[in-house]
């Protein structure tokens, strides 16, 4: 594999490691400085020029994009997507992960934990937001910002009010947070690649500092993962379109809670506290991915014309409850069931005598006027009920020295294998 790593700081332990670890398996590696690309578009004929010269083939890209050079950082990365190389994280995951509003929007559609937070714009809004998210003490935070800088802990509801009329005084959009009590200064980092944990450490704040970051003095130590942490962790990830991904969560009463989704975690403060090959797994992963790339489905089925994929929901009293696939009748509507989703598990491949259940939700491919007529029209949801309180993570008793051997940390979160 020939991979080009994205980095405007070469000597830094992440870029480093993720060279090391490629060198190591025998692949050929060059760190590319971002902004030193120039992107040339012309009909047909996407092209990159590196340093004033036609970029050269390469088989997978991993991008290491900065947050003061999102914008031009995402536009390289999409220019890739055009020329049909693998990026390891794609330009609108990347964009959709460095803007906290947008990812905590695409998170809260789905079933997976996240603070109350709420974002206001008029100042008449401000302290009934407050209340709402449960108030004083709240968190403050900028929308974009990393290792911790623009997050603030308001201890009253005046001093609240005080930070964010001179925030947005100084044209600066701010987001209003629940504080989570019982996770006061530590969180849990996990890191994504693909669909497993490869690695997770807890975080501690020391002395008064709130802020567990690891840039902030934060103490770090190993956990041992249970399913749902490390299902949340994959699933927060893939919701917002991210192969190789920094999970952090709180350890809530009521289970985990997604804090933030980071498209470039560091790797340094995770190694030395795991001992784990985090590196490596990263690039283990990009020569699989190279050797069976995933397809673009909104390019290739503008070729079939009225066929498409959609998920379609099987309600209670559905027709198709009791019913098995293949007595559904949805192959006689030129409609195939690529994968079941049941509860946690995903079931690609279902076989045709598997029963449909209510709650079962299907990926389908087929005629998108037969798929459009089962979808049942929207209804406002209804707010879940608390999930039972979950016992507080153990820190792992033994971490594995050698980076290559199995961990608590690195137990792979499991999917079922399909019927097919």
């Amino acid at each position: 594999m020939k991979l080009a790593i994205l980095s405007c700081s070469p000597q830094c332990y992440s870029t480093r490691r993720l060279r090391e670890a490629a060198l190591q398996r025998g692949h050929k590696v060059k760190v590319l400085n971002t902004l030193k690309f120039a992107i040339d578009l012309e009909q047909g004929m996407p092209d990159l020029y590196y340093q004033q010269k036609l970029l050269s083939q390469y088989d997978a890209v991993l991008p290491r994009i900065g947050a003061s050079i999102t914008y031009y950082g995402t536009a390289v990365v999409r220019q890739f997507e055009q020329m049909d190389i693998f990026c390891a994280n794609s330009s609108a995951s990347i964009a959709n992960s460095r803007d906290k509003l947008r990812s905590l929007q695409i998170l809260s559609k789905h079933q997976i934990g996240i603070p109350k937070t709420t974002f206001v714009r008029d100042k008449h809004d401000v302290l009934p937001a407050i209340e709402r998210v449960g108030g004083a003490p709240v968190i403050i935070k900028l929308i974009e910002g990393t290792q911790g800088i623009g997050v603030l802990l308001a201890e009253s509801i005046e001093t609240a009010a005080g930070i964010i009329e001179l925030l947005q005084s100084q044209k600066q959009s701010i987001l209003i947070q629940k504080f989570v009590k019982e996770s006061k200064g530590r969180d849990i980092r996990a890191f994504v690649v693909g669909d497993r944990v490869v690695g997770a450490m807890r975080r501690v704040a020391q002395g008064q500092e709130f802020r567990s970051n690891v840039h902030r003095g934060g103490r770090t130590e190993p956990v041992a993962f249970d399913g749902l942490y490390q299902e949340t962790a994959v699933r927060a990830a893939q919701i917002l379109g991210l192969r190789v991904a920094g999970v952090d969560m709180l350890e809530a009463k009521d289970g985990p809670l997604i804090m933030e989704v980071n498209s470039s975690p560091g790797l340094e403060g995770i190694e030395e506290c795991t001992q784990l090959d985090i590196a490596g797994a990263v690039i283990d992963y990009l020569a699989a991915q190279v050797n069976f790339p995933e397809i673009d489905l909104r390019q290739r089925l503008t070729v079939s014309s009225g066929y498409g994929v959609a998920e379609i929901a099987i309600p209670e009293g559905s027709e198709f409850v009791g019913k098995t696939i293949i007595d559904s009748g949805l192959r006689g509507k030129d409609i195939i069931v690529l994968t079941l989703h049941r509860d946690s598990k995903v079931i690609p491949n279902p076989r045709s005598g598997r029963e449909l259940l209510a709650g079962d939700r299907l990926l389908c491919f087929g005629r998108l006027a037969m798929m459009r007529d089962m979808i049942p029209g929207k209804t406002r949801r209804k707010r879940q009920p608390p999930v039972k309180t979950l016992p507080e993570l153990p820190v792992a008793d033994e971490v594995s020295k050698d980076s290559g051997a199995a961990s608590p940390a690195s137990v792979p979160v499991e999917l079922n294998r399909g019927d097919g």
